[in-house]
Formats: C-alpha cells, sequence, structure tokens
C-alpha cells in the first residue's frame, strides 16, 4: 500500500518536533559548520515525486562530492554522484543511463568541499516556522540550475529534509530518517563508471 502525500508530510513533521518548543532560528555559519563536518551518513529516505508518487529507500553520503540513493522495490532505480557527475540507472530500461553535471543540479550546494551558505547571493530564504529552520539556496553563478530548500532541526543540529527545484520546474522532496554518522563507506559505492543496480546492504 502506497502512502498518501499528506501522510509522508505528517511523519515528516513528526520527526521534526522534538525539542521544537526550545528550538530557535539556527545562524547560517551554524548551518555551513554542521555541513562541513558531515563526512559521511546513512540513512533511510523517504522521496515524494514531482508527479506526487513515492519512493522509499537508503541513502549513502561521502562529502565532498558523494552521494548514492538506492531505492527500495518495486523500484529498480539507482542515482549516484561522484566525480562531479551525476547517473541514473534505471534496471528496467533498455536505454543508456542517464548523465548530469553534479555542479548543474542544487545538490551541489550541499556536497561541495566547502560550503557556506553566507556567500553572497546563495542564500535565498532563511526562515523558521517554530519547529525548524528553512534555508533556500542556490548557486549565485547559475540561479537557472534551480535550488534547494534544506530543513534542519536544532539542539543538535539535524539535516532532515531538502526540496530539489530544478531548472525545468520539477520539484522532490526527499525527507531522511535518523542519519548514521561517521564509519567508512568505499569509494566504489560512488563509482559512476562502474555503479552497481543491486543494493550494497
Amino acid at each position: 500500500m502506497r502512502f498518501t502525500i499528506s501522510a509522508v508530510l505528517a511523519l515528516g513533521l513528526m520527526a521534526l518536533t522534538p525539542l521544537a518548543v526550545a528550538a530557535q532560528q539556527l545562524p547560517l555559519a551554524q548551518l555551513s559548520s554542521y555541513l562541513n563536518q558531515l563526512q559521511t551518513a546513512k540513512g533511510e529516505f523517504t522521496q515524494i515525486n514531482d508527479d506526487g508518487s513515492i519512493s522509499t529507500g537508503t541513502i549513502y553520503i561521502k562529502r565532498p562530492g558523494r552521494v548514492r540513493f538506492e531505492y527500495n522495490p518495486p523500484e529498480a532505480t539507482l542515482v549516484v554522484a561522484g566525480s562531479n557527475t551525476v547517473v541514473i540507472y534505471d534496471k528496467k530500461s533498455n536505454q543508456p543511463a542517464e548523465t548530469y553535471p553534479l555542479d548543474r543540479t542544487p545538490l551541489s550546494i550541499i556536497l561541495a568541499q566547502q560550503v557556506n551558505l553566507g556567500q553572497a547571493r546563495m542564500v535565498t530564504g532563511h526562515s523558521y516556522d517554530g519547529t525548524a529552520t528553512t534555508v533556500t539556496a542556490q548557486d549565485p553563478a547559475h540561479p537557472e540550475y534551480g535550488n534547494i530548500q534544506l530543513k534542519f532541526t536544532g539542539n543538535p543540529i539535524e539535516l532532515r529534509q531538502w526540496i530539489i527545484n530544478d531548472g525545468n520546474g520539477s520539484k522532490t522532496t526527499v525527507i531522511l530518517g535518523d542519519l548514521e554518522k561517521g564509519g567508512n563507506l568505499p569509494n566504489s559505492l560512488f563509482d559512476v563508471g562502474d555503479a552497481k543496480i543491486e543494493p550494497s546492504r
């Protein structure tokens, strides 16, 4: 049974509620520091696609520049970013994998070698809704590539979800489960030239 969009969003908001009373808007410098200290992480995610469909899976992050999305069945998709390239593999398709430059996607902002949300014209929105701090960021040199909305909770700071609005007008929301930080993630997980569609877990 597929979750409805409202149910998934409700689950996402539930994940944001702890310690909300004592929280306040988080400064950009603290958020940049958090992202820069996030070297490796693994966790479950729920994705709300532009057409309203729901996908789930496991995300692997290895900064800088590397991320891997393994989607659960019935999806047969693997998305890998590495070597400044994003590759989308679809096991059900007879077509070649789709390839995009990472630096032309808003995700490159949080995968950068050095994240600096205080950079001029990078942040176009910075707000607090009583539960979480939301930052909207874009590449100041290429706003046409779209933007990313990052949602953080505090005490301690945690990245809870992001929304990517790409240059084509589509919107993708990723709600993160608890991230297991640290540990060793092999570089082979992010090898875009030889990525394996089989789950690594």
